[in-house]
């Protein structure tokens, strides 16, 4: 893993995406979607998010071992409360003297692309970061994954390609009360979000039940 850092000073740009798309901080008690949301990648996908080919068994593996105490994770549910985007923010080790930095990852499923998804778990996880002292957001992945190069690209990252892996780096200022209330206004608004998804589903369930026809899918 690379540790060389950008130069320039990329100031972080507005929260707007966000604006129009609820994104909700996750926990150990969505392990299960997290997990699912994974298995529903095809092996392209896979190999784009997690650099190398990936079965079933290595998901599994990777999704019991996240530590949520230690790393951030941001997830997007659609209508039917599956999680449709999720981001993984993993804070590198410190290191005495060093730069505090944080590696994000990202995936959203064929159905949630191309609607400002992965821009909206990208500003997210960067005020996160920055209200958590975090100094530069980090990505590393595979030169070809097109996607998350544009999105890095968008949020105004520098980028280094070298032996078919790409490097992109965002340098963050540090928190602001601006920061501080946004990222609890908008964990309110996904709260919110989510809970009336719920109500929704559940209402939908129940006509759906009085009509004798089948619910919604789980």
């Amino acid at each position: 893993m690379h540790t060389k850092l950008a130069s320039k000073h990329l100031p972080l740009k507005p929260y707007l995406a966000g604006q129009a798309v609820p994104v909700r901080e996750l926990h150990a008690g969505h392990r299960e979607e997290i997990l699912q949301h994974f298995l529903q990648l095809d092996d392209e996908d896979r190999r784009l998010r997690f650099g190398t080919q990936t079965p079933d068994e290595v998901i599994r593996s990777y999704v019991a071992g996240l530590n949520f105490n230690k790393d951030a994770i941001f997830g997007i549910f659609d209508l039917n409360l599956k999680l449709i985007g999720m981001a993984h923010l993993a804070y590198l080790p410190q290191v005495k003297g060093k730069t505090r930095s944080a590696e994000f990852g990202v995936s959203v499923l064929p159905e949630g692309r191309a609607q400002g998804l992965g821009t909206a778990l990208l500003q997210r996880s960067a005020v996160h970061s920055r209200n958590t002292r975090v100094e530069i957001l980090y990505v590393h992945c595979l030169s070809n994954n097109k996607a998350m190069m544009h999105l890095a690209q968008k949020a105004g990252m520098a980028v280094e390609y070298a032996y078919g892996d790409a490097d992109a780096y965002l340098k963050l200022p540090p928190a602001s009360p601006a920061t501080i209330v946004q990222e609890a206004a908008n964990e309110q608004w996904a709260d919110l979000d989510y809970a009336w998804k719920a109500n929704l589903k559940r209402s939908n369930q129940a006509w759906w039940w009085f009509l004798g026809r089948p619910g919604l899918a789980p």
